[in-house]
This record gives structure tokens, C-alpha cells and sequence, in this order.
């Protein structure tokens, strides 16, 4: 009530100043409802988040983490199988990489620990409030994330390509999957990965700032983009990878420094420098005047 009686007098303050339109107090509320929140709001939320992940132990993180590249072997599942249904058209990726979100929208929705979101909400406490204690907590994430989802990525893939869980025609598909991923050079793949980890990092800053009815919106929309681009995950391309490397049509050492180390830099980068260094300091400034 006394809320109400507020707006009340705000809003009779600004209409004698002519500053505002004739609404009412009801209605002015639902105008300060439908406001967008501040960055600095968005940037705490994340930041908070980031802290819980900090003190989360190595054995949950590392059970989260596996779950999670379990969950990213998915991605390289439903494109393989929308590919294999598909003529082999100019416009077949269009359709075919709207599979690509599948493992997000299950990673991202189930709050599973991905690498490429860890580089944004863990890094933010950490820039907040630098100390030697937090960059050991951190490096300790993402240490253990990492690991844990190379881990699920590796096991999704050995079944894959190790046994007859899928037909003939859809092993085909994942294999010509596994072998665009790794087209590219080694610096070529790299600044592919700073755009992936960028995309992929954005995801953990847009949700707190939208709706809970678009959260799948934000996620679809973005794993497209990098899937229809081609730009490198680590988890969700190395699935893909993987499973070439298991059924012997490429190499471990051709993943791991072919692949992998380009793909892990590139990542990393993107979703440090330029998500979450990038938002903490616009609201860092604004603190400042």
C-alpha cells in the first residue's frame, strides 16, 4: 500500500512537471515492472552465481561436469541425424544445425558445468575482488570442469563409434560432422574459437537478463549461430572429434593438438576477454562516477 501512496506522489510530482504522461499509479508500477534491468544488476546476478560455483566441492563439479559432456554428445546426435535425413543440398545445413543446440538446451536448462559458461559467471568474483585465494578456486573449476567434460565427451563418443546403438547411414553423418570440425588450421580454428566462446559465454549473461519463456529462445538461438558458422566448441566439437579418433579415421594427436589446444585457447578467450571482462568493466566504470 504504502508502495502505491509512493508512486502516487512521484507520479503527481513529475505530472506538475510535465516530465511524464498521465498515468496512473497502477499503471506507473507496471511501467517500472517492464523496465529492462540495469547492466550492474545483470552483472551481479552473474556474479553471484559465480561465487556458488566457487564453493562448490570437486566431486560435485566433476559429477556435473561428466553429466555435461554426456549431454553435449547430443548436439552431434540430432544434426546427425536431421543430416542423414536430408538430400545432400546447398541448404541442408540450415535445416541440419538445428540439431547443434540440442546439447545446450539440455546443459544449459539442466544447470550441468560447461567450460565455456564457467569462463564467464566463475571469472566475474574474481575480477570483483581480486585475490590469490579466488584465481586458485578458479583454476580449480575449471581444471575440474574441463577434465569432466572431456571425460562425458569421450564416453558419448566411444559409444557412438563403438558400438550399434545407430544405423550405418547416421555413423556416416556423425563422421562427415567430425571431419568438417576439423577443417581449419591451427590458427584458423583458434579465432573461430574466440567467436564460439563469446556466443557461448553470452548465453550465461543474456538469461538473467530476459524472461524465463525466452531462456530456450536465447540458447537455440545462439548454438545455431555458431554451428551454422562452423565456429569450434570445445565439448560440443570434441564429441565430434572424438569420434573419428575412436573409430581410427583420424588421430589422438591430431585432435589434441590439431583440434583441442586451438579450440580450448580460442574458447577461453572469447568468454574471458570478451564477455566477462568486457561486462564487468562497463559496470566497474559506472560504479566509479
Amino acid at each position: 500500500m504504502s508502495t502505491i501512496k509512493e508512486s502516487k506522489a512521484e507520479h503527481k510530482a513529475a505530472n506538475q512537471d510535465g516530465d511524464v504522461p498521465d498515468l496512473s499509479a497502477i499503471e506507473h508500477l507496471e511501467a517500472e515492472e517492464q523496465k529492462r534491468p540495469r547492466a550492474a544488476v545483470i552483472h551481479e546476478a552473474v556474479r553471484t552465481g559465480g561465487e556458488e560455483e566457487l564453493k562448490r566441492t570437486v566431486s560435485s563439479l566433476a559429477w556435473s561436469g561428466i553429466a555435461s559432456g554426456l549431454s553435449m554428445g547430443f548436439s552431434l546426435v540430432a544434426e546427425g541425424l536431421l543430416r542423414a535425413h536430408l538430400p545432400d543440398t546447398h541448404w541442408r545445413p540450415l535445416i541440419s544445425k538445428l540439431g547443434y543446440p540440442f546439447g545446450f538446451l539440455i546443459v544449459v536448462i539442466g544447470r550441468q558445468q560447461l567450460y565455456t559458461e564457467n569462463t564467464l559467471t566463475a571469472v566475474l568474483p574474481y575480477l570483483h575482488a581480486p585475490s590469490g585465494g579466488t584465481l586458485v578456486k578458479l583454476l580449480r573449476l575449471w581444471a575440474v570442469v574441463l577434465a569432466a567434460n572431456l571425460i562425458g565427451a569421450l564416453i558419448f563418443a566411444w559409444v557412438l563409434g563403438q558400438t550399434d546403438a545407430f544405423r550405418p547411414e547416421f555413423k556416416a553423418a556423425f563422421s562427415a560432422i567430425g571431419h568438417e570440425a576439423q577443417q581449419g588450421s591451427f590458427w584458423v580454428l583458434m579465432l573461430r574459437g574466440v567467436f564460439a566462446g563469446w556466443l557461448i559465454a553470452l548465453m550465461a549473461w543474456l538469461i538473467p537478463a530476459s524472461n524465463k519463456s525466452s531462456e530456450a529462445v536465447i540458447i537455440v538461438v545462439l548454438a545455431y549461430v555458431v554451428g551454422l558458422a562452423g565456429l569450434p566448441h570445445i565439448i560440443a566439437g570434441s564429441v565430434e572429434v572424438l569420434y573419428l579418433v575412436l573409430t581410427s579415421e583420424t588421430s589422438w594427436r591430431a585432435y589434441l593438438a590439431g583440434y583441442m589446444l586451438p579450440t580450448l585457447i580460442g574458447n577461453t578467450a572469447g568468454g574471458v576477454a570478451l564477455v566477462a571482462w568486457l561486462n564487468h568493466a562497463q559496470v566497474a566504470n559506472d560504479s566509479e562516477r
